[in-house]
């Protein structure tokens, strides 16, 4: 099944080099997580601050039992400082 994977900021780093810009469709087994996906990219856990799957954010212990749907989108930002 497909997915979006959306990268934002510092943490567009992990995105593959097929990427268009912060975002990339790809593949992934049935029954992936959030968190299953963000480690397939080797995002650290801890920098995936926000994560939005379909535009709904998803607590940290969500994202480790919400299974990905075919044509899911989920988005990610890493922590943000500033004043």
């Amino acid at each position: 099944m497909r997915v979006q994977l959306e990268l934002y900021a510092s943490l567009m780093r992990y995105l593959p080099p097929e990427a268009d810009r912060h975002r990339v469709r790809v593949e992934i087994p049935v029954g992936t997580t959030p968190h299953d996906l963000l480690d397939r990219y080797r995002v650290p856990r801890e920098q995936a601050h926000l994560v939005l799957r379909n535009g709904v954010f998803l607590h940290a212990q969500e994202r480790d039992g919400a299974v990905l749907q075919d044509g899911d989108v989920v988005a990610v930002w890493p922590p943000v400082a500033g004043g």
